[in-house]
């Protein structure tokens, strides 16, 4: 077992060495050489337990060693602990996975069995090689998302960027997913066998799939373009379908809409491609908002002017961009009074219409309540108006006047009719 041993040290140093002397042949004899060795002097339960105690040390000393470098450098920074907490298991995993697959070399097993171990081994190497891949991706997205909260920074790069890494993140682990499977895939000879035959009928086959999963390919092609577009981010406040509310989360396949009653509304990212929708802070979250009066002709719109820039001096709500009050319209008896204010975001935006409202009506009715929109009518009765302009008529007549122009006298005439006389 010593000569064993001491061959192997010899091969490994020579070919630790071929680099450096130019002999990339030599290296690759060498290596051989070495798995030959082990392969015939190392097999048995013996060798299989000291090579596998070996690989098993060599592990063991890697995760100390990982697991004491970031703690040390912890010390000064947040990350290495995320960092732990994310890729430990999955880390440590591999890595014992692996010292079983190097030890698996000299079992002491019929040749067949063994093949079998070290391809299952394989299979597990791929899958937590995949899942330590996955989670060092998902640490760094998660370390760039932090540096973009909404609720520490509300700016239009920090909702850009939040969205693009929200998409890119489920791109980035559907695709190891995807190679991982292929990879293990690929491990059965029958697979490599029907490779070469599935990827001559590629085209068909792509047709077909593309048929099957139209919908599904459409909202995922459609997920990455709003990604990518800006036609939308997370945190934007947008109406769709008659509904306010504020885009809360965008997937490959669906967009998550919090409303303003707390209801959630989920749509297909086809939606959003497809059907035209209101964005309020596509440019930014600053807007103008309006509040309508339709109030009487006697209205007195300067001194309104200022009632609403006192009420805007009072409010922490407006965000002293803007502010105004025009007549926009005169029909049906009324003026139509527009009133414009501006605030920060939407949120503050409707709390402030709401108040503007709110004050403004209490202000007409206490102080010009002649402002108070009123419907004026003219109605006229036929008869009423007759006798009127007859009692007019009369009293206006001077031939019809008594004779010491007093107001004329009824009386009745010889054939029963009234008739004026003086006194």
């Amino acid at each position: 077992m010593s000569d064993s041993v001491q061959t192997a040290v010899e091969a490994v140093a020579v070919a630790a060495m071929s680099p450096l002397t130019g002999a990339p042949a030599a290296a690759r004899t060498v290596a051989m050489d070495v798995l030959d060795t082990v392969e015939n002097e190392w097999r048995s339960w013996s060798g299989f337990g000291v090579l596998l105690a070996i690989s098993l040390g060599i592990a063991i000393a890697i995760m100390i060693v990982t697991s004491i470098t970031l703690g040390l450098i912890g010390r000064r920074k947040s990350w290495p602990g995320l960092l732990s907490r994310r890729v430990r298991w999955p880390f440590r995993v591999t890595l014992l996975i692996l010292a079983f697959a190097v030890s698996s070399v000299a079992l002491p097993v019929d040749a067949a069995l063994r093949s079998g171990v070290q391809h299952f081994l394989a299979i597990l190497a791929i899958a937590s090689g995949a899942w330590l891949l996955g989670e060092l991706f998902l640490f760094f997205v998660d370390s760039g998302t932090q540096r973009y909260k909404l609720v520490e920074s509300d700016s239009f790069s920090a909702r850009k960027i939040r969205t693009q890494l929200q998409i890119v993140r489920r791109l980035v682990i559907v695709i190891i997913v995807v190679i991982a499977i292929g990879a293990i895939l690929m491990t059965f000879d029958q697979v490599r066998a029907v490779g070469a035959s599935v990827l001559a009928s590629a085209g068909i086959a792509s047709i077909v799939a593309g048929l099957a999963a139209q919908s599904i390919l459409g909202n995922l092609f459609a997920g990455v373009q709003l990604a990518f577009s800006e036609a939308i981010r997370v945190g934007d406040v947008v109406v769709v379908q008659g509904e306010f509310g504020r885009i809360n989360e965008i997937t490959l396949s669906y967009v998550v809409l919090e409303l303003w009653d707390q209801r959630t509304l989920v749509l297909p990212c086809t939606y959003f491609t497809t059907t035209p929708f209101e964005n309020w802070t596509k440019l930014g979250r600053a807007l103008l908002g309006t509040v309508y009066f339709d109030l009487d002709w006697r209205v007195p719109v300067d001194r309104m002017r200022e009632e609403l820039a006192r009420i805007l001096d009072e409010t922490d709500l407006w965000d002293g961009v803007s502010q105004g009050v025009s007549v926009t319209d005169a029909v049906g008896g009324l003026l139509q009074v527009r009133v414009v204010v501006s605030a920060a975001d939407s949120s503050k935006l409707w709390d402030l219409r709401c108040l503007v409202r709110e004050r403004l009506a209490d202000w007409v009715r206490r102080e010009v309540p002649d402002a108070l929109p009123l419907q004026r009518v003219r109605m006229e009765a036929p008869e009423l108006g007759r006798a009127i302009g007859e009692r007019m008529d009369a009293a206006a007549s001077p031939s019809r006047a008594g004779p010491h122009g007093g107001p004329p006298t009824r009386g009745h005439g010889p054939d029963g009719a009234d008739e004026a006389s003086g006194d």
